[in-house]
Parts: C-alpha cells; structure tokens; sequence
C-alpha cells in the first residue's frame, strides 16, 4: 500500500522541530520561493531543500508516488505553457535569442528556456519542504504547537483529525479494493485505464458509506466527553519551543528577505542575465 501524505517516524533533527515551526517554515519558504524568479536564490533553496531532505532521513521510496505525480504535473505544467505561450519568456525578459524553429510561431529561444528552468526550480525548491513537512509532524503534536501559537484548540485538534484520518483512508480504501479483486473485478494494470477507473468507481460507494460512519462515531464520542465546552485544554504531545525552532523559523524568515530584497535589486521579480 502506497504511502500518502503520511508521518513517517524517523530520529532527526528536523522531526524534532515543533510542528507551529515547521508550519511558519513552510509558509516563509514558499514565500521566499514562489515571489521571485532570481536564479541564484531558487539554486539555492533547491541545494538547500535537498540537503534538508537528506537530513531528515525520509526515503525517496517513501514518497515515490507523491513525487511521480508532482512529476507528471511539472512535465505538464511546463508543455502546457510552451504550447500556449511559446514567446512568454520574450516578453518578460524582453529580448530574444531564437536557438531553433519549429514552425509558425514556436521558435525555441533562450529566454523561454530559461523561464522554464526557473518554473523547475521552483518546483524543486519547495517540493521537498512540503514533503517534510507532511512526513515529520506529527499530527497530535502539530495540533499542540497550532494551539500554543494561538489558534483554536477546536480548530487545532480538527487539522490534527483530519491529518490522522488521511492514513486510515488509504488503509481502507487497499482493504475495498483487495475485497473487490478478490469478488472478480479486475483493477491491475491488465486492463486499460477506462476499465481501471469503471472498477475504481466500485470502491468510492463503500469507501463514502464507511468513512461516514467513521465520522459519526468519532463526533459522538468527542460529544460524549464535552469536547470545546472549555476554553482551554492540555495536550499529551504538546513540547515547549527550542533553541533550534528559533533558528529555524530566523533563517527561513531571512530567506524571505533575501527574497524581497533581490526583487528590489533586479527591479522586479525577475533577474535577467540577458542584459548586460
């Protein structure tokens, strides 16, 4: 069974940043990634993303599948834009250096090229973080950090049963779809992709009926116990903020910075190598 937006346990150093930190990282690195288009800074949050990668210890195995769909998506995303808007690069770089042609309109230039290559390194700079952060916070402790920043304890514990609740529906959906095959509906890779999702569909009416009941058995437990007749309440995973979450959350706040900093530099967000 394939592993889907799961915590994956592991000793390192960033499972043991709080979840709040891993959060406001998370938040200040898209940021820092996704306002700009300095190649510079996207190298090296990518460098970057990578190394965190490694360090925490997660597999690539451990996510193969998230990482073949955002993947696909990428590959897509970029013909896509190439396809409908073959001079984009030209004209927010606002030169052109045609390389090839392929007809018409679709002339190959280094400019488009090279707004292509900055999209990938946008993707490679904060795939890996939302990975990690999915994979090493834990959704009880997570829940905890939320409330000790300030959120809701009722909002918090709700995130926290939503990112629990992910694992048991990929658990019950393999136990339907093994209960189906074993009826006789055929749902391997024999079969083309129209008959796949046809058999697929099979699972979703029980998949729906069981996750509902699910859902009311833990809502009437929750009543039982007075869940939000308070303001307050403790938590069981709840951990105090560390010396090594300030740095943390400092250094992607930095990145920020820098970030805004070089769209103030390049007069834009966009650093273009093309002009001298």
């Amino acid at each position: 069974m394939r592993n889907i937006f799961n915590y994956i346990d592991r000793p390192s150093p960033i499972h043991r940043l709080t979840g709040a930190t891993k959060l406001v990282c998370l938040l200040l690195w898209s940021f820092a990634a996704m306002s700009t288009y300095d190649t510079r800074l996207l190298v090296f949050l990518t460098l970057l993303s990578f190394v965190l990668f490694y360090v925490s210890k997660i597999r690539v195995r451990d996510v193969s599948f998230l990482l073949s769909f955002m993947a696909v998506f990428m590959v897509l995303n970029n013909v896509l834009i190439f396809v409908f808007a073959p001079q984009h690069g030209v004209t927010l770089y606002g030169t052109s250096h045609p390389i090839f042609s392929l007809g018409g309109n679709y002339v190959v230039t280094k400019e488009q090229l090279f707004y292509h290559l900055n999209l990938v390194l946008k993707y490679f700079a904060t795939i890996p973080i939302v990975l990690l952060f999915v994979c090493t916070t834990n959704p009880s402790e997570f829940a905890a950090s939320l409330n000790r920043i300030g959120v809701k304890y009722t909002i918090a514990y709700s995130v926290s049963l939503a990112l629990r609740y992910i694992p048991d529906i990929q658990k019950e959906y393999h136990e339907i779809s093994q209960a189906q095959q074993a009826r006789g509906i055929e749902m391997s890779r024999k079969q083309n992709l129209i008959k796949r999702l046809k058999s697929a569909s099979a699972i979703l009416i029980p998949l729906i009926l069981s996750s509902m009941d699910r859902i009311e058995v833990i809502s009437n437990a929750m009543e039982l116990r007075g869940f939000g007749k308070e303001k307050k309440r403790t938590w069981y995973m709840e951990r105090p903020f560390a010396p090594a979450d300030f740095v943390a959350m400092a250094l992607c706040a930095l990145f920020l910075a820098a970030s805004i900093a070089l769209n103030i530099a390049n007069g834009g967000r966009f650093w273009n190598p093309f002009v001298s």
